[in-house]
């Protein structure tokens, strides 16, 4: 499976769907994609991940990685519409906790 990044920009933040798998194949494509908008527009960053049907380990260390390189910037990022299986993830992890996610 392969994914997709979808990118709005918004007045101040960048709208971001993710549709497909995060895994180890497309986790560098994930990471390159959501930092290459973040040094076009510096805007925070929003997650639609309503499509995004999985995640594994690697997924989860682009998205830290992608919290790290925002958060030094004094920007943010946040998930909304996060199926339950992609969000049973980040609990299980505690990654509920560092990022924000709402329905």
């Amino acid at each position: 499976m392969s994914l997709n990044l979808n990118v709005t920009t918004k007045e101040n933040e960048s709208l971001i769907s993710l549709s497909g798998d995060l895994d180890i194949y497309t986790s560098p494509e994930f990471s390159k994609g959501i930092l290459n908008e973040f040094e076009k527009n510096g805007k925070d960053i929003v997650i639609d991940a309503s499509q995004l049907d999985y995640i594994d380990s690697t997924g989860l260390g682009a998205f830290i990685s992608v919290y790290k390189a925002l958060t030094e910037s004094s920007k943010t990022i946040k998930l909304i519409n996060v199926k339950p299986n992609v969000k049973k993830i980040f609990v299980i992890t505690e990654l509920d906790k560092l990022f924000k996610i709402e329905e």
